[in-house]
């Protein structure tokens, strides 16, 4: 799990992000952009793939992510998505972008895979749903984001709208509210205990 820090709230809109794309030919192989999504994602997921305690290189990292992201909506506004688990990678790449407009993007690319029967993309729906409302200024509803001000201060759970029932948490593969808080705990012990280790 890696912890971002609050990003500010972004103005661009979804017909900005998609015109601004350069054009690009359907694949005439879907099977093409198949691959291509799925090594994006796979390359997206081993950037954040690092050994408990071990720091990323997020300057790095982030320039790489925008890389994808710009492909990836290439890639969706040529038509090139077909399969669930295409719709299921793109969307991760884009939830990692930082405007709200990415993040509900990814919400609806999830909403889709999942339509075409994308049982990952359950939890990804919820987790990018819960990032576009905390940048945005509202409580994010399913509980999975964790966010900390400071370097020096441990993740806490952002806040949760507490009208939204565990129930809905069970229905998108997201752990209930109780287990959340609980995980909490978890970051800020590992936290706490890297911190000791470094202060050696």
């Amino acid at each position: 799990m890696t912890f971002r820090f609050p990003l500010p709230a972004g103005t661009a809109c979804l017909a900005l992000l998609l015109a601004a794309a350069p054009a690009v030919a359907t694949p005439a192989d879907p099977a093409a952009a198949n691959a291509e999504l799925a090594k994006m994602y796979a390359d997206d997921q081993a950037d954040r793939a690092v050994a408990p305690g071990e720091p990323i290189d997020w300057e790095v990292v982030s320039e790489r992510d925008e890389r994808r992201q710009a492909r990836v909506r290439q890639l969706l506004a040529a038509n090139a998505l077909a399969t669930g688990a295409d719709y299921y990678h793109a969307a991760m790449v884009l939830q990692h972008a930082s405007e709200p407009d990415d993040f509900l993007l990814a919400h609806d690319l999830c909403v889709i895979a999942i339509g075409k029967g994308e049982e990952r993309a359950k939890w990804l729906a919820a987790a990018s749903l819960d990032r576009f409302l905390i940048n945005v200024g509202r409580p994010q509803r399913f509980g999975t984001q964790y966010q900390s001000p400071h370097a020096f201060r441990p993740p806490r759970l952002v806040p949760v709208d507490p009208t939204v029932p565990d129930s809905l948490r069970r229905a998108m593969a997201v752990p209930t509210l109780a287990e959340a808080k609980v995980k909490e705990q978890a970051y800020a012990e590992a936290f706490l205990k890297r911190r000791a280790q470094q202060r050696k």
